[in-house]
C-alpha cells in the first residue's frame, strides 16, 4: 500500500486486520447458514460465533504452510474446541477471500462516494459563484470566444456527476458473493448457503461463478475509478494552465509560510495539482492491470491474486486522498476576475471576428468573402497589435457592408453570456 497517501478510513479497510475479520466474517456467515440447514448443531454455532484469529500466530503458522486461508484457518481453529470442525465447512479459499473482497470493496467504494459528493458540492457552490465571472474561452490553447468561469465550473460539476453514477454501477458489479465450492458447482455446499449467508452479509449471490468471482466485476471497478481519477487530472491540468505567470487567472491555495522552490523565494507553484495528475496516472495503470486480470486460466488461476493486492488496495487509496486533496483546492481557489478580463482584452478585440463575420454573412455577402474581409484585417491586428475594431472602421469594404454603429454594437461581451442562465437552469445550478 501507498502509506504516504493513506487517509485513515480508507486505511482501515485495506489493513490487515480488516481483511482477516472480513474472512471471519463470511466463515461464520456460512456457518450460520449451514445451522439453519442443520447440518451445525446450535450449541457449536454459539461458540463458533465467537472465534477469534490471532495475527502472531498466523504469521507463525504462514511460515511453515506458505499458504494465508490455511494459516488464518489455523489461528481460528484455536481459538476454538472441536466444533472448529465445521470452520470452512465445503468451501475453498476463494469462496472466503473472493466474497470477502466484496465487502472491502463495497467498503471503500462507499467512502468514495462520499468524497465524490464532497466535490461536487464544491464545484457547485464555485459554479454558481462565478457564474456570470467573464473569462477567455481557449481551444488548442489560444484564445477563442468569451465565456465564464462558472461555467466551466459547471461543467466539470455535470463531469463529477456522471462519475457518481459510474460508480455506483460499479459498485452493483462487485456487491456479489461467491460461496459455490472448488469450481463453482456446489458439489460440497448447496445454493442455498450461499443464498444465506450472502443474505447476512449484505451481498447478493453470484448467479454462476468458478473457483472465483469472474474479475471483469472488478475491472469494472478499477476502470471507474481511473476515470474519475483521470477527471480530476483534466481539472487540475486546468488550473494548473490558469496559473502560469503569464495568464493567472487561478490559482490554487498557499499558505501561509509555505514555500514552492528551495532555490527560488517567489515561486508559488500548483504542487497539489500536479500531485492530482501524477497519482491519477498511477490508477490508470492499475485499471489495465485490472482488465488483464480478467482472462484466467480454465476455471481459475492465482495470476490476478498477487497484484490485486497492490491494485486494489492502491487504487482506492490513491482516489480517495486526491479526491481529498482536490476538493481542498477548489474550496480554496484563489479566482481573480480582473485578471480575466485583462487577458480577455489583450488581444484587442479579436474575440468577436465570428461576430462580425456572421453579420458581413446576414448583410449579403458570401461567406467566404466575409471571412476573407474579417481574417485580413485579423491577420493585421494579431501582426501589428492594433485594435480590431479600427482596422475594421478603416477598411472601406467592411464599412460598405456595416454601417459603424452596427459594426460598434457588435462588439459586446454581454453576448456570450445571453444563454448561461438556460445553461445553468437545465443543470439544476440555481
Amino acid at each position: 500500500m501507498i502509506e504516504r497517501y493513506s487517509r485513515p478510513a480508507m486505511k482501515k479497510v485495506w489493513s490487515d486486520e480488516n481483511k482477516f475479520d472480513k474472512w471471519l466474517q463470511v466463515e461464520i456467515a456460512v456457518c450460520e447458514a449451514w445451522a439453519e440447514l442443520g447440518v451445525i448443531p446450535k450449541e457449536d454455532l454459539s461458540k463458533i460465533r465467537k472465534a477469534r484469529f490471532n495475527m502472531k500466530r498466523f504469521d507463525e503458522i504462514l511460515k511453515v504452510t506458505h499458504h494465508d486461508m490455511t494459516a488464518f484457518l489455523g489461528s481460528v481453529a484455536e481459538s476454538l474446541g472441536e466444533e472448529s470442525r465445521f470452520i470452512h465447512l465445503g468451501l475453498t479459499s476463494s469462496d472466503v477471500m473472493d466474497t470477502a473482497l466484496s465487502l472491502q470493496l463495497l467498503d471503500a467504494t462507499d467512502i468514495l462516494e462520499k468524497d465524490v459528493a464532497s466535490l461536487i458540492e464544491a464545484l457547485r457552490e464555485k459554479a454558481i459563484e462565478h457564474k456570470h465571472t467573464l473569462m477567455m474561452g481557449r481551444t488548442h490553447g489560444v484564445h477563442a470566444e468569451p465565456i465564464t468561469f462558472g461555467l466551466k465550473m459547471a461543467l466539470w460539476t455535470e463531469e463529477m456527476k456522471r462519475n457518481a453514477h459510474r460508480l455506483a454501477e460499479a459498485r452493483k458489479a462487485v456487491g456479489v458473493g461467491k460461496i459455490s465450492g472448488a469450481v463453482g458447482t456446489y458439489a460440497t455446499v448447496p445454493p442455498e448457503v450461499e443464498e444465506k449467508a450472502c443474505t447476512r452479509l449484505g451481498l447478493s449471490p453470484a448467479p454462476v461463478s468458478s473457483q472465483v468471482i469472474q474479475r471483469d466485476r472488478h475491472a469494472q471497478l478499477v476502470t471507474t475509478l481511473a476515470i474519475v481519477g483521470s477527471s480530476l487530472e483534466k481539472f487540475a491540468t486546468e488550473i494548473r494552465g490558469l496559473q502560469k505567470t503569464e495568464t493567472l487567472e487561478a490559482e490554487e491555495p498557499f499558505a501561509k509560510g509555505q514555500t514552492g522552490s528551495s532555490a527560488m523565494p517567489h515561486k508559488r507553484n500548483p504542487e497539489l495539482c500536479e500531485r492530482v495528475c501524477g497519482l491519477a496516472r498511477l490508477v490508470r495503470g492499475h485499471a489495465l492491470t485490472s482488465m488483464e486480470n480478467i482472462a484466467l486460466w480454465h476455471e481459475r488461476d492465482i495470476s490476478h491474486s498477487s497484484n490485486e493486492r497492490i491494485t486494489m488496495p492502491d487504487s482506492c487509496l490513491v482516489l480517495d486522498y486526491i479526491l481529498s486533496i482536490f476538493t481542498d483546492v477548489i474550496k480554496g481557489l484563489q479566482v481573480y476576475p480582473e485578471r480575466m478580463r485583462e487577458n480577455v482584452e489583450l488581444t484587442r478585440g479579436l474575440v468577436f471576428s465570428q461576430r462580425v463575420l456572421l453579420a458581413l454573412v446576414d448583410r449579403g455577402l458570401s461567406r467566404q468573402q466575409a471571412y476573407e474581409l474579417v481574417q485580413r484585417n485579423a491577420m493585421r491586428a494579431w501582426k501589428e497589435r492594433t485594435d480590431f475594431l479600427q482596422l475594421l472602421r478603416d477598411d472601406r469594404d467592411v464599412v460598405a457592408a456595416l454601417p459603424a454603429a452596427e459594426l460598434e454594437s457588435l462588439f459586446d461581451y454581454q453576448y456570450y453570456l445571453k444563454h448561461i442562465d438556460h445553461i445553468f437552469a437545465r443543470l439544476g445550478l440555481e
